[in-house]
């Protein structure tokens, strides 16, 4: 008796643990929102769409639009690089340095979603730092050929 009831107990814990990694590989992607870990706030995500009809209207209200990743340039876009490598980070704040802080600029990276990207937070904070206040993070939640390419929007040629 004792054996089966050791049995049970050892079958309970090992369907316990088949069951959360299951829940967990089904589990809503992580959308991006104002947590602890984001410095940006839900205001500050432009949504793709938005930014790719200012590009193809153009003119001078268009922002400064910086790629702080390793992914292609978008139309307009200047090439900083992946800002997790410390050269990159330099160039970033060489790039904004005589602007006007109230100047309008938009990142973003597109390598990956928001939660695993090495490049989004560092930029993001680092521009508040030099105390910008009017950045956007592009909404690229998932990444750059999903939220980007794949629906036809600009990239630079």
């Amino acid at each position: 008796m004792k054996k089966i009831y050791s049995l049970t107990i050892c079958l309970l814990i090992v369907l316990s643990f088949a069951a959360l990694k299951t829940n967990a590989q089904i589990s809503n992607p992580v959308t991006p929102s104002l947590t602890a870990t984001n410095p940006w706030t839900d205001s500050q995500l432009l949504e793709p769409s938005v930014l790719a009809a200012q590009i193809k209207t153009g003119g001078t209200n268009l922002p400064l639009i910086l790629n702080i990743g390793a992914v292609e340039d978008i139309k307009a876009a200047t090439h900083i690089g992946a800002v997790n490598d410390a050269k990159n980070m330099e160039k970033l704040k060489s790039t904004v340095a005589a602007l006007p802080k109230n100047t309008a600029i938009v990142v973003y990276c597109g390598c990956c979603p928001f939660a695993k990207c090495p490049n989004i937070r560092p930029a993001f904070s680092e521009l508040a730092k030099a105390g910008f206040t009017n950045v956007k993070l592009l909404n690229l939640s998932t990444n750059l050929k999903t939220n980007w390419i794949a629906k036809g929007y600009p990239l630079a040629e």
